[in-house]
């Protein structure tokens, strides 16, 4: 079972030496139990993909303790980092599958890359995993013949392919229709409680998020800006957290990027 703690995490982009360096994560503390489904949500450009890429072992923190199960990341060599994530899957935005491999060989990839396993057992493994997501019949089709929803299923199929404790998904229903993506948010939900492990989803879809998620926390400038149920993030009365539950244009949350005025850059004089 994969606990997720986080504890005074800084995370810093230093483009080059004599830059400013680019505080995506400024302060962020919580702890995930074992065994939930966990949403990360907010607005683009407040760390979320950064946190996932801290929480994966792809980045080091600038400053803070990321601990994974009984893994302190930040202390783990390369070869124990790469044992810790055979235990975690990931979902990548938009499945990511291999265009050359059918969909059988993309599920079947990370058995033969990790394991010794007999080519027998990974048959029956992968055909059940895609019998999990419901795409057992389409183990020969290539990622080319298959819909944009059947190849998220078939990602997530390859990232429960190693049993793991910790699943991540990054974005998973963007570019879905309504019909795939409560699809794919009931299989996370189902697959969360069959297996028992710890579901970490990074969304802008509020509401199907809500559904499914256990708790959820919504950043903002790079800090927690809300933490708790959806029944209790829904109630609250900071403003950025209603506007971005609410989805409305106005609020904290500038629509337009900073930047010169409409008159500087046109050149336009303002009556006195």
């Amino acid at each position: 079972m994969a606990r997720v703690t986080i504890e005074r995490l800084r995370h810093a982009y230093v483009a080059a030496p004599s830059e400013p360096a680019h505080w995506a994560l400024k302060q962020v503390d919580f702890v995930w139990e074992d065994g939930g489904a966990y949403a990360l949500l907010g607005p683009c450009g407040c760390g979320k993909t950064t946190l996932l890429r801290l929480i994966g072992g792809q980045l080091k923190p600038t400053a803070g303790r990321i601990q994974v199960a009984e893994h302190d990341l930040a202390k783990l060599s390369r070869r124990d980092m790469y044992a810790a994530r055979r235990r975690m899957g990931m979902l990548f935005q938009f499945g990511a599958l291999f265009t050359d491999l059918s969909v059988f060989e993309n599920v079947a990839f990370p058995l033969r890359e990790h394991t010794k396993l007999p080519e027998a057992l990974i048959r029956d493994i992968v055909l059940m995993k895609l019998d999990a997501v419901g795409l057992r019949g389409a183990r020969d089709l290539m990622p080319g013949q298959i819909s944009g929803g059947m190849a998220r299923r078939v990602a997530l199929a390859r990232a429960i392919a190693l049993d793991p404790e910790l699943v991540m998904y990054d974005e998973p229903f963007a570019g879905l229709d309504p019909i795939s993506l409560g699809t794919a948010a009931k299989l996370i939900r189902q697959l969360n409680d069959a297996l028992g492990i710890t579901s970490i989803v990074v969304s802008h879809d509020v509401q199907e998020t809500f559904l499914i998620a256990d708790q959820v926390i919504i950043l903002a400038d790079g800090k927690v800006a809300a933490q708790g149920t959806p029944d209790e993030v829904r109630a609250s009365s900071d403003p950025l957290i209603r506007q971005f539950v609410g989805m409305d244009m106005e609020g904290p949350v500038e629509f337009h990027y900073p930047g010169p005025t409409v008159e500087q850059d046109f050149g336009i004089e303002v009556a006195r």
